[in-house]
């Protein structure tokens, strides 16, 4: 059965990676390309709403497939754990409704994130550099977010890392205890690297995107997976059961 993808900012550099996946896959298809200026209701009639729009139109496009009953996958940055607590209510009331929020597609991305948080539980000092192209408009990643969220809840028995001097803005910013520091600049498609201190030694779990097509078996997992999904799933690591 071929799943009907309404693809939401169609025209940015994701949205047209994800059309072209679709356009290729033999059982998926694209049934709306809807950009900045179309209006929501274009994906009425679609089994997947696939955004991929900016932090601050995210909320309002999940919101309307949610309203509509929508299978949804998020692939937008900016869904902190308020939103993310406030998008699980609305999606409860919406039985064997499902929505996934996807902060990175590349599966050795989120593979590294794992790696992080089992560490994590052997270091005290831990923190993250993050650098992404200079076009990208939030900070810290989406990424960067998720890995803090994993190494705070593998630590959640020995309590948070050790962060001296947090007060200062130069400390970056600290989710889940762990500092995060964002890079935005030329030349950097997508970088993070996890550094873990011990006595004697550090660790630095790091990976690096050296082209878009890394994101594209987690596209499509993603899309295959949203139908049969129910509740609000965060992680391309759920999906693959790590």
């Amino acid at each position: 059965m071929t799943i009907r993808v309404a693809v939401v900012g169609s025209s940015g550099r994701m949205g047209q990676l994800a059309t072209r996946l679709i356009e290729q896959s033999d059982d998926l298809e694209v049934s709306a390309a809807i950009g900045s200026r179309d209006s929501l209701d274009a994906m009425t009639g679609a089994d997947v709403v696939l955004d991929l729009t900016l932090p601050q139109s995210s909320q309002l496009v999940v919101d309307h497939a949610v309203q509509l009953g929508i299978a949804t996958v998020v692939g937008t940055s900016g869904w902190s754990s308020d939103r993310i607590a406030s998008l699980r209510r609305a999606v409860a009331a919406k039985p064997g409704l499902g929505v996934l929020i996807i902060p990175n597609f590349s599966v050795g991305s989120v593979l590294a994130s794992s790696f992080a948080a089992q560490a994590a539980r052997f270091f005290d000092s831990i923190e993250i550099v993050e650098a992404h192209h200079a076009a990208k408009v939030d900070s810290p990643s989406g990424t960067a977010v998720r890995t803090a969220e994993l190494i705070g809840e593998a630590r959640a028995a020995l309590g948070p890392v050790i962060a001296p001097h947090a007060d200062q803005r130069a400390r970056g910013q600290q989710v889940a205890s762990v500092p995060i520091h964002s890079l935005r600049m030329q030349g950097v498609l997508a970088k993070q690297e996890v550094i873990l201190g011990g006595t004697g030694e550090i660790l630095t779990i790091a990976h690096e995107t050296l082209s878009s097509s890394s994101y594209e078996a987690g596209i499509l997992l993603a899309l295959r997976s949203a139908r049969s999904a129910e509740g609000v799933v965060v992680g391309l690591d759920t999906l693959l059961s790590l």
